[in-house]
């Protein structure tokens, strides 16, 4: 059976990791390979053919945007499917994707269902798709379409199923983050300083109770889906007199109850980041500066 091979292109591992993992469990025999950001897929592309390009847009380096525009500017690389895989949903970027030559897009935070589904289109379209069909229906379709962030991280393991994130074992050991002061009254009004959009479809308004480089300490309040340990998220943050946004992608660390109940209507949510892009860092930092100024912040989590 003839390889497919398919370039990776983001600048955070734990995305990385995930899609080469979904697309493994959905195309047994797929071959794939991995670029931080678009200057060393620019590498890669020039050197070997690929038959398929997954990529971010906000890179440092080289955006997705400036890697797309490369690729369709070069004789090979005017047909290779090329799949945006962002958290920039606005029409503005759309277009100015579609006017570069994308294939097609993909928001994030992304199920593995709704990534398997853009991959088959795309290798469908290119003529690529009956080289993997034989091997991937081999296997069950329930683990071709894992509809969970954990088993991209986990190896396979099983997860806990049927309780509540906070009550999970995994959620357990997040003891570190203490009981977050009374959530604010923006919150329960259903606004918030951020909106944590899940993989699930889900979005929750939060308030920011800690922040750093590396991560973000949130309060929302429980709604009927709870978000789950390990689950990618993209946190849209807007701040300042600019109302200046930053997506910042990650995955959800720690879950634990605010009140020292199992019926508690606020959750307290560990955020970790994943972004590696230079400018996010560059607004976190400013953020983090001037965040002494705001209401319900404390810098430094």
């Amino acid at each position: 059976m003839a390889k497919v091979s398919v370039l990776v292109v983001d600048d955070a591992p734990f995305i990385r990791d995930l899609m080469k993992k979904c697309l493994r469990n959905a195309f047994p025999g797929i071959h794939t390979e991995d670029a931080v950001n678009g200057r060393k897929a620019q590498a890669l592309l020039a050197r070997e053919p690929y038959d398929l390009v997954l990529c971010d847009w906000e890179m440092p380096e080289m955006s997705g945007l400036e890697l797309l525009t490369w690729l369709r500017q070069q004789e090979g690389g005017k047909h290779v499917p090329f799949i945006m895989v962002t958290s920039r949903g606005d029409k503005d970027n759309v277009v100015q994707a579609i006017h570069a030559g994308v294939s097609d897009y993909v928001g994030k935070p992304f199920t593995n269902e709704q990534l398997v589904a853009k991959v088959k289109k795309a290798l469908h379209k290119a003529g690529k798709l009956d080289a993997l069909a034989s091997a991937a229906q081999a296997r069950p379709m329930a683990n071709a379409l894992a509809n969970d962030s954990l088993n991209a991280l986990t190896g396979g393991r099983p997860e806990t199923a049927a309780a509540p994130a906070a009550a999970r074992p995994s959620a357990a050991p997040v003891a570190r983050a203490t009981a977050a002061a009374a959530p604010s009254s923006a919150t329960a009004n259903g606004r918030g300083q951020a909106q944590l959009r899940l993989a699930s479809g889900a979005s929750l308004h939060v308030v920011i109770k800690g922040l750093s480089l590396k991560e973000a300490l949130l309060v929302a309040k429980r709604g009927e889906q709870l978000p789950h340990v390990l689950e990618h998220a993209v946190l849209d943050l807007e701040q300042g007199e600019n109302a200046e946004i930053a997506r910042l992608n990650g995955y959800l660390h720690a879950i634990t109850a605010v009140e020292p109940k199992p019926d508690s209507d606020w959750l307290q949510l560990n955020f970790r980041f994943v972004d590696q892009d230079a400018q996010k860092l560059d607004y976190l930092s400013r953020l983090i500066a001037r965040g002494t100024t705001l209401k319900h912040f404390v810098p430094g989590a």
